[in-house]
């Protein structure tokens, strides 16, 4: 059996028997390893050398930042504000949903983090009102994707390393696609409640959002000091994640006071554990990775996609369909690194521009978080709702073709991704 044979079927085999994609990627490239008759000391020093990266930093940096965020009641003084702004318009509490989500995103970088801060407040606001249960929870386990392509965002870091290209630039690249899913998941929400008036109240005097505003104030400035930071020149993407955490922890318990002196332990502990599965996932995702590369695997298969047509429209088109696809099995890092080693020099040759190529492919693994059998992002909806996988996912589906919808537009239309960026001069 070959190396290339030999990894991607006990792969496949591991995936189906639902062994965790940390130890299968891990399992199958010890396998090629052997196959290819390398000393296993191989195996410590490729994951060892694929994580001792200053940028790597900015991962466990953001993790214990949107951890803190989430403690500091920001995620509550969010909601209230943007509640008191526009409540009182028609499906006024689903556009909050969507909008408090851009915001949390633009904070904590993780999309199962965004879903859980903000679906434990929305969720059964939501269904107070009115709203159908399903689609509440599906409605902010999709607006929680957006916590990935909106800045500050782990998936961004990811790619950027794997794939040498600016973090700093990829995350300005993903604000103006971040906001036009926003847009569409907004759009979908005033369609389906269009013949529906869920829980229309009063418009809030504007003394009440002003005194939201200023409770949220603190809240607010936090992307502006991160990505205000970056794009100063202040500090780098890495830098601006440990200054994240120490703003988080000053106004958590010295302006909000909801975090508490014996609480510092309980956070230590929960981004601890979040990093190190995030870095497990990325040291094994490295060693399959570098098998890929040194047994030509990603030149072949690169080969063969450009074989199947040379309009880049229709590669472009199967690319999309082969990310949707592995969003639906894999998580965003270990995509990452299994296909961007692959797909890289494919858009490189097709004069893609690979910047463009990271929004589009972080928003087709955003979309992966809503979409069965891994859709992280659903199960979190699923233990805060309490309801079964199967109502939201098929609730999940209208926002999930807006959101397919939006990428085509991201995808075929590279300007919209480097508009921004070439508005900065960067």
């Amino acid at each position: 059996m070959s190396p290339a044979v030999g990894l991607f079927v006990v792969f496949a085999i591991l995936l189906i028997l639902n062994v965790p994609i940390a130890v299968a990627l891990g399992g199958s490239s010890l396998v090629a390893l052997y196959l290819m008759d390398m000393p296993f000391s191989m195996f410590p020093m490729i994951m060892y050398s694929s994580i001792s990266r200053f940028t790597l930093l900015a991962i466990p940096f953001f993790i214990m930042a949107g951890i803190i965020m989430e403690k500091s009641g920001i995620s509550k003084r969010l909601i209230n504000l943007a509640n008191k702004s526009i409540g009182h318009l028609p499906a006024g509490l689903a556009i909050v949903a969507v909008i408090t989500s851009c915001f949390f995103a633009a904070i904590s970088g993780s999309g199962p983090a965004t879903v859980a801060a903000l679906g434990i407040i929305l969720i059964p606001a939501m269904v107070k009102a009115g709203y159908d249960v399903g689609m509440s929870s599906a409605l902010l386990s999709i607006s929680g994707a957006i916590g990935i392509i909106i800045p500050p965002s782990i998936a961004f870091v990811v790619y950027g390393v794997v794939a040498e290209v600016s973090i700093g630039k990829l995350f300005i690249a993903g604000i103006v696609p971040g906001l036009m899913i926003g847009a569409g998941l907004i759009l979908t929400s005033l369609v389906l409640t269009l013949k529906k008036q869920y829980g229309l109240q009063d418009k809030a005097p504007f003394r009440e959002t002003l005194a939201a505003f200023k409770d949220a104030f603190w809240g607010l400035m936090t992307p502006v000091i991160i990505l205000g930071g970056i794009y100063g020149g202040i500090f780098t993407p890495t830098e601006a994640a440990a200054v994240a955490v120490v703003y988080g922890l000053i106004i958590g318990i010295f302006v909000y006071r909801e975090i508490k002196i014996k609480d510092l332990f309980k956070v230590l502990v929960d981004s601890a554990v979040s990093s190190a599965v995030v870095m497990v996932i990325v040291a094994n995702a490295s060693l399959f990775a570098w098998v890929v590369t040194t047994e030509g695997i990603a030149t072949t298969a690169g080969e063969l996609i450009l074989s199947i047509s040379s309009n880049q429209y229709v590669i472009l088109l199967l690319i999309n369909i082969l990310l949707l696809i592995t969003g639906c099995f894999i998580d965003a890092i270990s995509a990452y690194y299994i296909l961007v080693p692959i797909l890289l020099p494919v858009i490189m040759q097709l004069g893609y521009d690979p910047l463009v190529f990271g929004v589009v492919m972080t928003v087709n693994l955003a979309i992966g978080q809503v979409t069965p059998p891994v859709g992280v992002n659903l199960y979190v909806a699923c233990n805060i709702a309490d309801v079964p996988l199967k109502r939201i996912a098929r609730s999940v589906v209208p926002f999930i073709l807006a959101s397919i919808a939006v990428l085509l537009l991201i995808t075929y239309i590279p300007s919209i991704s480097l508009w921004l960026p070439n508005l900065m001069g960067m």
